[in-house]
């Protein structure tokens, strides 16, 4: 079976040559429509830096993907994707996880007690 799997990957690999080179087609093609980041964010009218922390991300870097100096990858894409498309509903759902952030420090910080 190891051989068998080898040789599956070095036939991808070998694929992969080739498209790379022009010689074959890819099997398929994944095109990421731009995402306006400036925009999702103003629907929930936030600040940057308001923005940049109810998503985790320096502001800095959310300056960057509104400049489209560089873009979101994967997780954050799929985040900015769900605010895009339901700004109340993800502003709730940040807020209630903040709330149990908050409420589970509160309960072991006192249980250090």
């Amino acid at each position: 079976m190891k051989k068998e799997l080898f040789d599956n990957l070095l036939q991808s690999v070998r694929e992969g040559g080739a498209i790379m080179r022009g010689e074959m087609a890819p099997s398929r093609v994944f095109d990421f429509a731009p995402l306006d980041v400036k925009a999702v964010r103003e629907k929930l009218n936030k600040s940057q830096h308001e923005f940049a922390l109810m998503i985790g991300v320096s502001t800095s870097t959310l300056q960057d993907w509104e400049k489209e100096c560089c873009i979101p990858q994967e997780v954050a894409r799929a985040v900015l994707k769900i605010a895009e498309k339901n700004p109340q509903e993800f502003a709730e759902v940040l807020e209630v996880c903040k709330k149990s952030l908050v409420g589970d420090r509160q309960v072991s910080s006192s249980q250090q007690d």
